[in-house]
């Protein structure tokens, strides 16, 4: 089952969800969520008796925005060959470091910048090294602490597609203070186009629990890369396990796989030793798609021209006693 949230043409603002049957959306009663649904309990009852309903309504008529509101974003790390791209690109190590191999690392990101799968995604200020990031998102169907891979398999409500957008200028500096990225990350993810319930690809799980989805990138209109989800090292179930240990997870809690295989820019630049293809420039169109869940198609436009940066002020220093 596929869940949208959407606006219709002509009522800007006025949010709606619904069920999708191929092209047709089946709206969901007046004020419901998604995240809602999740939170009761209630998303596969909620759709089919969406589905039972005849709808004329297209999937070309409306807006397509984040399926769901998610309270947090955890983005993890898992592909070794975009990390070993990266690693090259961003920091000039030829090799992939080795605390990467002792656990599925993650960051948090933020949860008020979400696009939809079809919005205009402005260059954000004071950045001239705009990238895309092909991942898949898992979304959080249970509340759960502490959980083993195990259990975590039942907190799975779906998968989403999701473009981790990164402004690489932005970002390189702020690495080296070691509390994570800021401004190069949290102006803008794309989630979508659909919330794809867990039972919908089941059947490309492998004998070692890996969804074999074909993940690809098309950059105006070329085909520049291609992987599949099963290439990440750690499966969705453990990756909740870690993100668990002494910690929450909420209904609507987002998780994503980490970047594919040749699935951003700076993958390409570390491996080929220049920028090609270059940065991201507005009026340049992203598409992201993966098997069974669907395409996003980003168009890059202008973004503010300020940049406002305070500049910290010496101050002086307090002796010791």
């Amino acid at each position: 089952m596929r869940f949208a949230t959407y606006e219709e043409r002509g009522r800007e603002g006025v949010r709606r969800a619904g069920a999708v049957d191929g092209e047709v959306i089946h709206p969901l009663p007046e004020g419901v969520t998604v995240r809602e649904l999740l939170e009761r309990g209630e998303l596969h009852s909620a759709g089919a008796e969406a589905l039972a309903v005849t709808s004329e309504l297209t999937v070309d008529r409306v807006r397509l925005l984040p399926p769901l509101e998610p309270p947090s974003i955890r983005d993890f790390v898992g592909f070794e060959a975009h990390i070993e791209g990266v690693s090259k690109s961003l920091d000039g190590l030829e090799h992939v470091p080795e605390e990467w191999y002792r656990a599925p690392n993650f960051y948090f990101t933020n949860p008020h910048a979400a696009y939809g799968a079809q919005d205009d995604v402005p260059v954000p200020a004071g950045c001239a090294v705009l990238d895309f990031e092909l991942e898949v998102g898992v979304v959080i169907g249970r509340a759960g602490r502490d959980l083993t891979p195990e259990r975590a398999h039942e907190h799975i409500a779906g998968y989403l597609v999701f473009n981790d957008w990164s402004a690489r200028d932005l970002q390189k500096p702020e690495k080296s203070l070691g509390l994570g990225f800021s401004k190069g990350k949290d102006f803008a993810n794309t989630l979508g186009p659909y919330l794809v319930t867990a039972d919908e690809v089941e059947d490309r799980r492998d004998a070692d629990g890996f969804l074999d989805l074909e993940m690809t990138v098309t950059l105006n209109g070329e085909l520049i890369g291609r992987d599949t989800l099963a290439h990440v090292s750690w499966t969705f179930e453990e990756m909740i396990a870690y993100a668990t240990r002494d910690a929450w997870v909420r209904p609507g809690d987002i998780l994503g796989s980490g970047t594919c295989g040749w699935g951003a820019l700076a993958e390409f630049w570390g491996r080929l030793g220049e920028r090609t293809p270059p940065p991201l420039m507005p009026g340049d169109v992203v598409t992201l798609a993966v098997e069974r869940l669907g395409t996003l198609r980003n168009t890059v436009v202008p973004g503010r021209t300020d940049a406002y940066l305070p500049r910290a002020r010496k101050r002086g220093r307090t002796p010791r006693p």
